[in-house]
């Protein structure tokens, strides 16, 4: 496969409002990309474009909700519109409910689908026609490790990753099949510092949080952009992640017993927050449209992504990475 380079390239953003997405479009516009940048939140979607066009790049923006099929048509139809072709189209819409399983109501469990799985079904369905008409691209799925292993509090939004990645594998092998040049990739993020645990439904009674340590979002960019250039499977971003799919494959049992005693506390601030709260399962929610978290302080490097970058540069890193998680786990104990 030929992939272009960024800076030749028309490149999709789907859920770019805030988070990975939000910096991924940034990046492929910093690179010199033609950028499409999609979300329900019309506000983050306006700030993105004119933070990349204050900054040189080329962008328009499409509101959509991921869960209505036309919707997702007419972000591709408008790409070709304005920009006259699709070279990456890159999939990152997601939301979630936090809760027991058996306190999530059937109409929220499907939302989560709806969002989550079929929001990647859909973006496929509607690119695919314009990357074949092209002769290659990029058909890239940001889903997660969840998709390998499912988390408590978390039934439906596992359920879709693990979804999203099954019709992942049978699309590329269509693909290959039919002799198309076009990649298809997915990556599958440990736990990432962005706005995701703010946005969610939660039903714990208090603010969610994913099982520390969390890494900062630039790494799946850096993955995502790398996959638009070079044909790549599956990308694991995260040290904690790659340990954590080589343990499931080893001894899931031992896995069950390892998040039997730590995703449970773990999953759960101190925050007091009602079901009633705002969240962003049916309506886009205001004050989120940043790329990062609230949780810098439980940030540490991953050395597994510094490596990829080049020995040199992990080597370099090494002991501040070290250092952090040595003090993340001091914290933990604590608690």
């Amino acid at each position: 496969m030929n992939l272009k380079p960024i800076d030749q390239q028309v490149v999709v953003v789907v859920g770019a409002s805030s988070g990975i997405g939000r910096d991924t479009a940034l990046k492929f516009a910093q690179k010199g990309a033609k950028v499409v940048v999609a979300a329900r939140s019309k506000e983050g979607l306006d700030t993105l474009v004119e933070e990349i066009s204050a900054s040189g790049g080329d962008a328009i923006a499409v509101p959509a909700d991921v869960a209505d099929f036309e919707q997702v048509k007419a972000i591709a139809e408008k790409t070709v519109e304005h920009f006259g072709r699709i070279d990456t189209w890159v999939s990152l819409a997601a939301t979630s409910v936090f809760a027991n399983f058996d306190n999530v109501t059937p109409e929220e469990f499907k939302r989560v689908i709806d969002v989550t799985l079929m929001g990647q079904v859909y973006g496929a369905m509607v690119a695919l026609p314009y990357l074949k008409r092209e002769g290659r691209g990029a058909s890239i799925h940001v889903t997660s490790l969840e998709g390998r292993r499912s988390l408590p509090y978390q039934s439906a939004y596992s359920a879709a990753k693990h979804g999203a990645i099954g019709f992942i594998d049978a699309m590329r092998l269509e693909l290959k099949n039919e002799g198309y040049p076009i990649s298809v990739t997915n990556i599958m993020p440990g736990v990432i510092n962005t706005p995701f645990y703010n946005k969610g439904k939660t039903k714990l009674g208090v603010k969610p949080t994913g099982v520390p340590p969390y890494y900062n979002a630039s790494l799946v960019t850096d993955a995502i952009l790398y996959a638009a250039e070079n044909p790549v499977r599956d990308y694991i971003v995260s040290d904690v992640g790659r340990i954590l799919d080589i343990a499931q494959r080893i001894s899931p049992g031992l896995v069950d017993a390892l998040l039997l005693a730590i995703a449970f506390p773990f999953q759960k601030t101190d925050e007091p927050k009602s079901e009633d709260a705002p969240n962003n399962l049916y309506e886009p929610i205001q004050g989120y449209d940043k790329v990062n978290g609230d949780f810098d302080k439980l940030e540490v490097p991953s050395i597994a992504d510094m490596l990829d970058k080049g020995p040199a540069f992990a080597i370099g890193a090494f002991a501040v990475a070290a250092l952090g998680v040595a003090a993340l786990l001091g914290g933990l104990g604590d608690r």
